[in-house]
């Protein structure tokens, strides 16, 4: 009786043999990814909300602002690279010289037709189930968010923000949406 061919089931000594050719591997369930590079609008509301977190966070000495590419390894078989990452400074053991190490306090993902299905099902998922504190979801072309917080191990939708978002776990850190889009 034939037997099922295992699958591979990619892990991080797999990930840092992938090439190096301008695009985004990531691996989710030990599965393969790859993404092409995001578009320059994208990359600007990136840049504008890494500036405003790095300002409130970072230059308050509160913890580290990560912009991708940087890898982050949720587990075995789950490392991806992020929009953005925040890192407390509670937490910053997690941040290690070659990756971050175990969920951050913040994960954000910032929509691509080539990456919304994923952003918004499969690494959102991934996220409440690793336990990641908080992910919001960018959509440059809708200019809208989608927040999601963690509360007992499940994401809880929070209200859409329309002229401003602040961090769940630190409520003084206020972002002010005009100056995103």
């Amino acid at each position: 009786m034939p037997t099922a061919k295992p699958t591979l089931k990619f892990t991080y000594q797999h990930y840092v043999l992938f090439p190096n050719d301008g695009n985004r591997h990531e691996i989710i369930d030990g599965d393969h990814y790859m993404n092409p590079a995001p578009s320059t609008y994208h990359q600007t509301v990136s840049k504008r909300l890494q500036y405003f977190l790095y300002s409130e966070i970072e230059l308050k000495n509160l913890g580290l602002v990560f912009n991708a590419p940087v890898d982050l390894q949720l587990g075995p078989h789950d490392i991806i690279q992020p929009d953005l990452v925040v890192v407390l400074k509670e937490s910053s053991a997690k941040v290690t010289p070659s990756r971050i190490i175990g969920p951050p306090d913040l994960v954000v993902e910032i929509l691509s037709p080539s990456t919304e299905a994923n952003d918004t099902t499969l690494k959102r998922q991934l996220y409440e189930r690793t336990g990641v504190a908080e992910y919001w979801i960018f959509d440059p072309q809708e200019q809208s968010i989608v927040q999601f917080v963690l509360v007992d191990g499940v994401f809880k939708t929070m209200p859409a923000p329309t002229k401003e978002i602040s961090l769940h776990c630190l409520p003084d850190v206020i972002i002010q949406l005009d100056r995103i889009w």
